[in-house]
């Protein structure tokens, strides 16, 4: 297979034989979290499909995960430097933070959509609601009252708690966070009152009964959470929102190398040990070819762009 593949990646800027040495995924946050997590799993496939060792390498910091973005977007287009991270990190952020020199269509060369998780609308239980409905009268009611968390500024969960304050008409406070798990250590601790993010962050704490959840924000209803509403059934059907991870190499990676690690990554999302991880995440493994992926991202810069105007959030 690893010949197969040198063989195919020929054309401009390609190499003879690809590859021939070590690949690196950069994942732009620290090390425990989902994106580095999958990326993990998934480089523990590709090395012998590619038949080279591939490793991981964490590099945070920055807004939004942008350092390790910029870093993968200035590297040499050889295919020997990839980008796992969540979409919003390419589509977002540079919509929430000044002086981002990326672009999420022109400056990076899809690869694949790895995978996607739902994320869901929650509440510490001492708030007196069930629904998001009845979050949405409460919140109005009570100004100011409801402090609501997420992982950071201009993530996914931040766009949609402003865009939730803004469709209901109520007083919320923002509180962001740096990252998941102190958000989530806040909320369970009453700090925050609401907090949304991906399922498969908050599953553990609502099976445990130390979260209620309301919505999911999807069009369809999650089979991890079947008796949960989505936000469109709720009464808010601009509410919606995936956590999705992609995988990227640099802009102008010969289109022959972008394929062929296309392929291994396909074949590495049906094993069977990539699936059952993922399912323990609350994920879908994905998979597509790369005009597939292509499409998505150009939806998702658009979605994404029409939610932050809506959300009414400025760049900082």
């Amino acid at each position: 297979m690893a010949a197969g593949i040198g063989q195919a990646a020929t054309g401009p800027g390609a190499t003879q034989t690809y590859p021939v040495r070590t690949i690196r995924i950069i994942v732009p946050f620290p090390a425990g979290g989902p994106s580095d997590v999958v990326a993990r799993l998934l480089a523990e496939r590709l090395s012998p499909a590619l038949g080279q060792t591939v490793i991981v390498e964490n590099r945070p910091g920055g807004a939004g995960g942008s350092i390790g973005a910029k870093a993968v977007a200035a590297a040499d287009p050889d295919g020997y430097t990839l980008l796992l991270c969540p979409v919003e990190v390419l589509t977002e952020v540079p919509l929430v933070y000044k002086n981002i020199d990326y672009d999420a269509i022109r400056s990076f060369a899809p690869i694949a959509l790895l995978m996607t998780a739902p994320n869901v609308v929650v509440v510490n239980p001492a708030v007196p609601v069930t629904t998001l409905r009845q979050l949405a009268d409460y919140a109005k009611a009570n100004p100011g009252k409801i402090r609501f968390g997420s992982p950071g500024f201009g993530t996914s969960p931040h766009v949609l708690g402003e865009l939730f304050a803004r469709t209901v008409g109520a007083e919320m406070i923002h509180v962001p966070y740096r990252g998941s798990a102190p958000a989530v250590a806040d909320l369970l601790a009453g700090q925050v009152q609401m907090y949304i993010d991906t399922i498969t962050v908050l599953l553990p704490q609502i099976e445990a009964g130390k979260l209620r959840a309301l919505a999911v924000a999807s069009e369809l209803p999650s089979a991890y959470l079947p008796d949960i509403p989505t936000t469109a059934k709720s009464g808010f059907p601009g509410l919606q929102s995936a956590y999705s991870l992609g995988f990227y190499a640099p802009p102008g990676t010969p289109a022959s190398i972008v394929e062929a690690i296309n392929t291994a990554t396909n074949d590495a999302l049906k094993s069977a040990n990539i699936k059952a991880s993922l399912m323990k995440l609350g994920a879908d493994a994905m998979g597509g070819s790369v005009r597939d992926f292509a499409a998505f991202m150009s939806a998702n810069a658009k979605a994404s762009a029409d939610m932050v105007a809506a959300a009414g959030i400025q760049p900082e």
